[in-house]
């Protein structure tokens, strides 16, 4: 095999990473919020009912921004339902997910999980724009926001909640491009509703940092002229644009699901490239920044056999989406960060799409424990150390070739520059059968010292975390790299996530 390059050198980056990047997503989806992080009956539940194993787990994950309360949940969500005293909170049909809403856990409960996941942890909150517009999103943004004297901010504190929630970065709907989703508008339609909602906020607090609703993909047929004509509208309006992608193997083609990344580069660059042109025209010297804030692995095959099914009667917390992680899986979804720490420079904001039992990094059982899948370690490991400057990093690498994306390179890599001078290298060798020689030369960087090499890797690709086997799969230290007159060198075990620490 063909040994892989690249240099480092602190003289070419392509930008800071924003801790936001490191965001999740909690949806009224299945069992994410009810019996994952909600679980009042659970023996470590709080007196809130918020669930401690999962907090703690929460936290190891190094979660930044929790996005909520969805998803496709918040076209069909009615604020008011999910405040107030819990006995009094109505029950409503989900069409989202054809499921039965109770309204125990709402906006309050939210905030308070927030807080205890940590000082770290921001909120980032959706608004109907499906079935509701205006009115609603400035009611909730006064309930949620303002201090005190006035009807909802005085409703609020009656509610026990004196102090304002402090939501900083506000999501205008959900995936409105999408003709599942309810209140589903063209891009022309849902501009006009954008910008006059975005409007409104910002007359209630010029500060608001508001995502305007992008692609729900870039296999979307109106992709980029949706962004196009959604951005004439709320171009000057807006700080964001939204990005949603998931992927999965199709017709067992795991050397192009391996390259998944590829199509996610792509995604953002068009989808910068789409922006800047906008912006180009309006003569406007503001750059809309990119929020990814639903990504992930997602074996969506399996939803549509359910979702077409005649099985869900509006049930309670179903188990819906509960996908059980791979290595291989985690291995995508390492490069999948990789892909977003790349275009750290545009992408501000991410979340990782569930946090608990719906394709999540976390599962519990209800009553039972909670257990780290594999992806949990990518991103765990991402967030601890993929803080400060991201290196450019442009790889001379062995190829191979795959169906959907051609002649692609078989390393795909990334490196963050620590605000103590430290380096971390992500790594991930896609190649399914063979080791990959790696050497990176150190150009202009003060290290002298290999301090980590963490690999998540296995002989079997389909080995996973259970709950008869929750430690399964777990990272383990490589052997034999070396860091040696400014070059370090490296074999990547085949089909592996790769963490390189150097001080």
């Amino acid at each position: 095999m063909r040994t892989a390059r690249f240099t480092l050198d602190p003289a070419f980056t392509t930008g800071e990473v924003n801790p936001r990047l490191f965001g999740s997503f909690v949806e009224h989806l299945g069992r994410c919020v009810y019996t994952g992080i909600f679980e009042p009956t659970h023996p470590t539940a709080d007196p809130e009912g918020l669930r401690q194993d999962v907090l703690d787990l929460v936290r190891e994950l190094g979660v930044t921004t929790l996005r909520y309360p969805g998803g496709n949940f918040v076209s069909g969500y009615r604020w008011e339902d999910s405040v107030g005293p819990v006995e009094d909170r109505p029950r409503r049909l989900d069409l989202a997910w054809r499921s039965t809403e109770t309204n125990r856990f709402g906006l309050a409960e939210y905030i308070s999980f927030l807080k205890k996941v940590g000082p770290q942890a921001e909120p980032m909150m959706a608004i109907n724009l499906g079935t509701r517009g205006v009115a609603e999103a400035l009611e909730l943004q006064e309930y949620a926001n303002h201090p005190a004297g006035t009807a909802l901010s005085d409703l609020r504190a009656a509610h026990g909640d004196k102090d304002p929630f402090g939501i900083k970065v506000w999501c205008l709907g959900n995936e409105m491009d999408g003709p599942w989703q309810t209140g589903h508008k063209t891009a022309e339609e849902y501009g006009r509703i954008a910008a006059e909602t975005a409007r409104a906020m910002r007359q209630m607090d010029p500060s608001v940092e508001l995502v305007a609703c992008g692609s729900s993909s870039q296999s979307m047929p109106t992709f980029a002229e949706w962004e196009a004509t959604v951005l004439a509208e709320t171009y000057d309006l807006v700080d964001y644009i939204s990005l949603h992608a998931y992927y999965e193997p199709q017709d067992g083609d795991l050397d192009s699901f391996l390259a998944s990344a590829v199509d996610m580069e792509s995604f953002i660059e068009n989808v910068v490239a789409t922006c800047d042109h906008v912006g180009a025209r309006l003569k406007s010297q503001k750059k809309i920044n990119l929020s990814f804030d639903e990504w992930n692995v997602w074996y969506t095959s399996r939803w549509h056999e359910i979702e077409n099914s005649d099985a869900r009667d509006w049930p309670e917390a179903p188990r819906l989406l509960e996908d059980n992680y791979s290595v291989l899986d985690a291995v995508v979804f390492g490069s999948l960060l990789i892909a977003l720490l790349r275009h750290a420079d545009r992408v501000t904001v991410a979340c990782l799409a569930q946090l608990v039992n719906v394709i999540a990094p976390v599962m519990t059982e209800p009553g039972g424990p909670a257990w780290r899948q594999t992806t949990f370690f990518p991103f765990a490991q991402a967030s601890r150390y993929g803080r400060g400057q991201v290196l450019d990093v442009r790889v001379d690498s062995p190829t191979y070739d795959t169906k959907k994306y051609g002649e692609t390179d078989l390393l795909h890599a990334t490196a963050v520059k620590a605000d103590d001078g430290t380096v971390t290298v992500f790594a991930v060798n896609r190649s399914r059968t063979e080791p990959l020689p790696l050497e990176i030369a150190l150009s202009g960087l003060a290290l002298t010292q290999v301090t980590e090499h963490s690999v998540l890797a296995d002989t079997d690709p389909d080995a996973r975390n259970t709950l008869t086997d929750p430690d399964r799969v777990t990272p383990h230290p490589a052997k034999g790299t070396s860091l040696n007159d400014g070059t370090l060198t490296a074999v990547l075990e085949p089909l592996s996530w790769n963490v390189i620490r150097l001080a």
